[in-house]
């Protein structure tokens, strides 16, 4: 028999769009609007998301790792493995709903994460923790807020791709630290205000998953000189 694919929890975002979760069988959705946003089905360029953004942290003794977005939280598995015990992992995550949820049907996911003693979590916009940061405060940023420089669940999320809020980037980072953003689509108006702004750049497409056939997402990654 087909399994029905249930809507376990719903929401309102600040701007008042509907975000939902549901389960089919054993994975978990989340749409806006009705509209697909997630999958844990097909997690793997958020895992490539923390892969890029902490490489070479590991050999440090207490990195800062800042998550914007928690979403199912694979790329806060992925940061917890890559760096050491004495890490300080920060997420910031607007919806508290979204917290809520992991913990309540998430827990066989990724939700127990969120009590790993290595993890700091802000119920707050993403773009305030980042331009209230002291000067270099992290080592790496990880921007998984939206559907990427093109916004569709908050259109304050834009704010994080423009020329103001690659500035507070670059000032909360390290000399040399990393800001990695996942994109749904690749964007060379993008690439090219990240150039102007000062970083370094390089663009890796990758599969949302690992049988997929095609690198249907983008991760932009920026070090900053």
């Amino acid at each position: 028999m087909t399994k029905p694919f249930l809507t376990l929890a719903q929401a309102r975002t600040p701007e008042g769009a509907e975000l939902t979760l549901h389960s089919h069988d054993t994975e978990f959705y989340l749409r806006v609007n009705r509209q697909p946003l997630m999958g844990t089905n097909a997690s793997e360029s958020e895992k490539v998301l923390a892969e890029l953004a902490c490489a070479g942290l590991a050999t440090q003794a207490t990195p800062r790792v800042l998550i914007g977005g928690l979403g199912f939280g694979f790329s806060l598995r992925r940061v917890l493995e890559c760096v050491g015990a004495a890490a300080i992992v920060q997420v910031a995550e607007l919806l508290p709903e979204v917290v809520a949820w992991n913990r309540e049907f998430l827990s066989s996911v990724n939700g127990l994460l969120l009590d790993d003693p290595r993890v700091l979590l802000s119920i707050q916009d993403v773009y305030q923790i980042i331009a209230q940061a002291p000067a270099g405060h992290y080592d790496a940023i990880l921007l998984d807020v939206d559907n990427g420089p093109i916004a569709m669940v908050k259109d304050g999320n834009g704010r994080l791709y423009q020329s103001a809020g690659l500035a507070a980037i670059s000032r909360a980072l390290k000399p040399g630290g990393r800001v990695t953003f996942w994109s749904a689509s690749q964007d060379q108006a993008f690439s090219r205000r990240l150039v102007k702004a000062g970083y370094k750049v390089e663009i890796v497409g990758c599969k949302s998953y690992p049988q997929a056939k095609k690198k249907t997402h983008t991760i932009f990654v920026a070090d900053r000189r």
